[in-house]
């Protein structure tokens, strides 16, 4: 497996309507201006923080699907109505979270924002579930699966995962407020208890990615680490209605162990076996989908220390861009971070990859240095300057930083990803008051899920 799992998915739903999709038969790059305007004064750090924060939260506000409230899957400014009907399951789970920062940091309208959450709760209520999970994709209307390829036309209990994330967050939010909002955490709650994570198991020690009412199990795709799909494994355990043995974690998830790796890049330890990544890391989003809110920070298990799996995982794509062993333009401690984003092919077409350091062609994704703002806060910073101070103009769009840019190829994709875009708000907030991380973590549930599986934190008393 040379790359996360999701990752095989999309490519292959990329790949199967490249042939007719505006999104892979134009350039799909855009030249960068000659002469890009730039601030006359450059943002303070709290200023560039709120403004990114604000831009990034956009697109699940502004840009959402009218209907649903959920997030479109993708957005391209070239074509807004590309796709417009495809909702993204684990996109609309970051989306959600997003929004939650947005009411706290009074960027939006409280009231307003829980009138939208419940539309969007009401919307996965009605939507087609396959014993409890969503499907990848959904149509904004009917709430009925698009297919995300051939056999992947059922649930998806990684997608799921994100979004339970998303459910005890908003509960933990919202339960002690207005009747509107308490209503809203009961829906929540209710949704998040409706997944039956026991039937993924195939009455295995072991989660599967992927059931069919067509195709059943012939995906056959078992969530093995170290990947994205941590999370999955913690919502499962912390079910209380349909929960998994801690044996399927520690037998499949860790592989009895292997999970462990006594390598380093760069002279930083890799602590955990990255799959597919051959002693190196992965694509940095391996250490933002499960951490929006799980906290890393003193938790540990007897496989790792978390904070020091992700912190090292940030720090090594640093290192690595300051490197630069391909020699590309402007990879440096202020221009870096690889992950899976939108990419430039060799013909000048886009495409996607997941971008990491045994897998670079010279494409930034901004996401990757944003989101990883609690791991190296010094370095992230200095990339969200060089994106609003130095190169605003070019990189920066109507929300937000676009997908992925290469200062190499004098090239720039102008759209929006919501998985890539749904990460940064959350991320950075975690950075600043630890907000998504303290309403997960000290719900009862995740509590009771941690344990089983046998992780520790003194923070939360776990």
């Amino acid at each position: 497996m040379k790359i996360g799992l999701y990752i095989i998915m999309f490519l292959s739903a990329v790949s199967s309507c490249s042939s007719s999709s505006p999104d892979e038969g134009k350039s799909g790059g855009t030249p960068l201006p000659t002469n890009p305007t730039t601030p006359t004064k450059p943002l303070t750090d709290t200023e560039a923080m709120d403004q990114v924060q604000k831009d990034a939260i956009k697109y699940f506000w502004e840009y959402a699907d009218s209907n649903s409230k959920l997030a479109r899957e993708r957005y391209l400014t070239e074509d807004p109505n590309f796709e417009a009907n495809i909702i993204t399951t684990g996109g609309s789970a970051f989306g959600l979270m997003s929004i939650i920062v947005g009411v706290e940091r009074g960027f939006l309208p409280r009231a307003e924002a829980v009138s939208r959450l419940t539309t969007a709760l009401t919307f996965l209520e009605k939507a087609e579930r396959f014993h409890g999970a969503w499907p990848h994709w959904m149509d904004n209307k009917s709430g009925k699966v698009i297919p995300f390829g051939t056999k992947d036309n059922g649930g998806d209990l990684v997608e799921t995962s994100f979004v339970c994330q998303a459910l005890i967050t908003i509960r933990e939010y919202f339960k002690n407020g207005s009747t509107s909002e308490k209503e809203l955490a009961v829906k929540a709650d209710e949704l998040w208890k409706g997944v039956e994570w026991d039937w993924y198991t195939q009455g295995q020690d072991a989660l599967y990615w992927h059931w069919s009412p067509n195709y059943g199990w012939e995906m056959n795709f078992k969530l093995e680490g170290y990947n994205e799909c941590l999370i999955t494994y913690v919502m499962a355990a912390s079910s209380p209605t349909h929960p998994i043995s801690a044996e399927a974690y520690h037998k499949a998830w860790a592989r009895s162990g292997a999970i462990v790796d006594g390598r380093s890049q760069y002279g930083i330890p890799v602590v955990l076996n990255y799959n597919g990544a051959s002693g190196n890391v992965g694509p940095m989003f391996w250490s933002h989908y499960s951490y929006l809110g799980l906290d890393p920070n003193n938790l540990k298990d007897k496989y790792a220390d978390y904070w020091q799996l992700t912190q090292n995982h940030a720090k090594i794509m640093v290192q690595y861009s300051v490197a630069n062993p391909k020699g590309f333009k402007d990879y440096s401690d202020k221009c870096w971070g690889l992950t899976a984003s939108y990419t430039r092919n060799p013909d000048g077409t886009t495409g996607y990859t997941a971008h990491q350091p045994n897998n670079d062609n010279g494409v930034i994704s901004p996401t990757a240095a944003l989101s990883s703002f609690p791991y190296t806060p010094v370095e992230s910073m200095k990339f969200l300057h060089y994106l609003y101070d130095e190169n605003k103009a070019k990189y920066v769009g109507i929300a937000g930083p676009y997908d992925a840019f290469s200062p190499q190829y004098n090239w720039v994709t102008p759209r929006y990803l919501a998985i890539d875009q749904g990460t940064i708000a959350p991320m950075i907030e975690n950075y600043r008051t630890g907000l998504l991380w303290k309403l997960f973590m000290n719900a009862s549930d995740t509590k009771q899920g941690l344990k089983k599986l046998g992780f520790a934190s003194g923070k939360y008393g776990i």
